[in-house]
């Protein structure tokens, strides 16, 4: 019987090889694709490193292939004959369904990493609640998703293969001892090396459970490389990260947690929980405004971009024209621009809403909580304006309904909702997130003039076509590449791929700069807030540059700029840093008479800042960096590589800063009743 169990763990041990194995080589793909330096020549140390810690690491899950194989298969094999004859059949089926799991990890990192340019993150979560149309698009006519499926079919029958190569590997035969105590003593060291040996791979080469890898342990060497330290991870080891820590987190906490979390950031005169007097901790933020620094405009448009970022705006990328009516809008002498501002979001709700609302969304999804579709707080942006006189309309490019933004405009305040599919024509050309750029402000424009009654009116709009699958008709949309990227090599110009990319940041920057120009010459007086919803990264660095690697800033950062009659660059007070959690108390500073008091968790552009912070990230003055990893790097604007540095304390630079917006949010999620329905 106990023979049996032998020949069994060893198929075991055998065939449980062929995971890492399948993981070291997806490792190796993901850096061949993705890091432009290709080969470990004068890197070996970093490079074996880099596979070493990332095998030890796997092992978090791989092990349990080898651990189940033992329960589930040599265990009950070594008292049924029968079922011991089929083993190797049922090893190889649970191996290889165990290889697609790791392949399908895989390919979901290599698109999640095309797209966001980092591995799996708490972004993951908000797909829940994407446009699911425009997932499937992208997928199969951008991400090529039909070769991805069909892949499958031969990797399946590599599995296969590779597992029964495995299995074929010669074992050590059972040896049997006269003694029958020797025997039993025998069997039992081999049961205990069993189990050692699961633990001493569960563990991560050691016994200790402490001491299992993890990203803070990263072997210098290779964490000072932060693709080579993402690369490390195995892709379902951070799935599992990542769905340890849903987005919903913060509710988990008690009010104390989140208490001593708000404390910290508090004013002066509310620290030592006094702000618990208050309906809203955010209330505590009052700012009273020093008097109106711009004639009081009939009307203020905050326009947000789609994936309208900085990069393409930066110097070194001047041979890239795809940005060049906001290069001009910037140059003129009365707007004002700050060329390093963080989004409110990594991706596009999350910054929409915390725009609106004048706190973070901070993962938590406010617009689709009915809480908050039937309740207001005293800190949204439209509830503001209107003490000041403004009415407050928002107009989306798309459905309002996806994302339920048509409940949850009017709760922060919106006397209006317009969605471009209301009021453009019938069967305007659009994509799944919405109706073309062009024809949605075009037809904006014409309402808000039609519209006009004298009343102050803020115009929150948001565009949507610079945005994947990139399968606008560009010719026919005006884009002409030969003329456009004409100052770029002939590897970018006759690259189809790169052109799609490329020509639809340059029509949707057209677009917006028409609007802008038609919207000037009807209301010259008006305040113009231009800004993008995210960072996103149209260029790749080594087309035109020695730098191979993107920075993080140029990763992190979105565009901004604002402009009116009365303004100049030096407006800012010097200021080089902002987000978009600056551009409410901003607005409140220039237009608001002497007096005024206001709610703003951030303060206004026109104060010295000196940092900057974010659920997500961080900016200084000179530096930029995560919040969720304790790792910095310069926000030069380099031509050549910059390194991504690690926090010699290890613990994430304004930790305490950034628990504390979070927790506001989470608080009041879990105090609904803060809510009102009238302000």
């Amino acid at each position: 019987m106990f023979s049996l169990f032998f020949d069994g763990i060893q198929q075991d041990f055998q065939i449980a090889i062929l995971p890492p194995v399948l993981c070291a080589l997806f490792r190796l793909i993901f850096i061949e694709v993705y890091r432009p330096k290709k080969t470990p020549s004068g890197e070996w140390r970093k490079w074996y490193h880099c596979f070493r810690y990332g095998f030890w690491w796997g092992m978090d899950l791989n092990a349990y292939a080898f651990l189940l194989l033992v329960i589930l298969v040599s265990l009950p094999g070594a008292f049924l004959p029968f079922y011991f004859s089929i083993g190797d059949t049922i090893r190889q089926i649970a191996i290889t369904l165990y290889g697609l799991a790791i392949y399908t990890a895989f390919l979901g990192k290599m698109l999640f990493y095309y797209h966001y340019h980092d591995i799996f993150n708490s972004t993951l979560w908000l797909g829940k609640k994407a446009e699911k149309h425009n997932l499937l698009d992208i997928f199969f006519h951008q991400d090529h998703g039909l070769l991805l499926l069909l892949s499958y079919i031969p990797y399946t029958f590599l599995c296969w293969w590779a597992g029964k190569a495995f299995l074929s590997i010669p074992q050590l035969p059972y040896y049997h001892v006269s003694s029958s105590v020797l025997q039993m003593v025998l069997n039992t060291g081999v049961v205990l090396i069993v189990a050692a040996i699961y633990y001493f791979f569960r563990y991560g080469g050691t016994f200790m459970h402490d001491d299992k890898p993890e990203w803070d342990t990263i072997p210098s060497v290779v964490k000072k490389d932060i693709f080579m330290a993402r690369a490390t991870v195995d892709d379902l080891v951070q799935l599992k990260t990542v769905l340890k820590h849903p987005l919903q987190e913060g509710l988990t906490h008690t009010d104390e947690e989140d208490a001593a979390a708000i404390d910290t950031i508090m004013p002066k005169a509310m620290k030592g929980e006094k702000w618990k007097a208050l309906k809203n901790p955010a209330e505590a933020f009052v700012h009273t405004a020093k008097g109106a620094l711009i004639k009081k405009p009939k009307h203020i448009f905050l326009i947000v971009g789609e994936s309208y970022s900085q990069m393409p705006l930066d110097d070194i990328y001047s041979d890239y024209h795809i940005m060049d009516g906001a290069k001009a809008f910037r140059k003129d002498p009365h707007t004002a621009v700050l060329n390093n501002f963080l989004p409110a979001g990594m991706i596009s709700r999350p910054a929409i809403v915390s725009l609106m609302t004048g706190i973070f969304d901070a993962k938590l999804e406010l617009n689709e909580r009915e809480d908050f579709w039937h309740g207001t707080l005293a800190t949204t942006l439209p509830n503001q304006l209107r003490k000041l006189g403004y009415r407050s309309i928002y107009w989306y490019g798309g459905n309002p309904t996806y994302g339920n933004f048509d409940k949850y405009g009017p709760a922060v305040g919106f006397d209006k909702v317009m969605g471009a599919t209301d009021f453009c024509p019938p069967n305007s050309p659009k994509t799944w997130v919405g109706i073309y750029d062009h024809i949605f402000l075009q037809n904006a424009a014409k309402l808000i003039q039609e519209m006009d009654d004298d009343t102050p009116t803020f115009h929150y709009v948001y565009t949507t076509s610079n945005h994947g699958p990139y399968k606008l008709p560009l010719e026919s949309l005006g884009f002409d590449a030969a003329s456009v990227l004409k100052d770029l090599p002939e590897a970018v110009r006759n690259n189809r791929k790169k052109q799609k990319v490329l020509g639809t940041y340059w029509y949707s920057d057209k677009a917006i700069s028409n609007f802008i120009t038609e919207m000037q010459k009807a209301y010259p007086d008006s305040l113009f807030i231009v800004t993008g919803d995210h960072s996103y990264l149209p260029i790749h660095p080594g087309d035109t540059l020695e730098r191979q690697e993107i920075t993080l800033r140029e990763q992190y950062c979105t565009s901004f700029a604002m402009h009116h009659p009365d303004i100049t660059q030096d407006i800012f007070a010097g200021n080089t840093i902002g987000s978009h959690m600056n551009i409410m108390p901003t607005i409140f500073e220039m237009i608001a008479p002497k007096g005024f008091q206001y709610y703003s968790l951030m303060p206004s552009l026109t104060e010295p800042i000196d940092h900057v912070v974010t659920p997500y990230h961080w900016l200084t003055l000179d530096q930029v960096g995560s919040a969720d990893k304790p790792m910095y790097q310069s926000i030069d604007i380099p031509t050549k590589d910059l390194s991504v540095e690690e926090e010699s304390s290890g613990k994430v630079r304004y930790a305490d800063e950034i628990a504390g917006i979070d927790a506001i949010t989470s608080w009041i999620v879990r105090h609904p009743d803060i809510l009102s329905k009238n302000v």
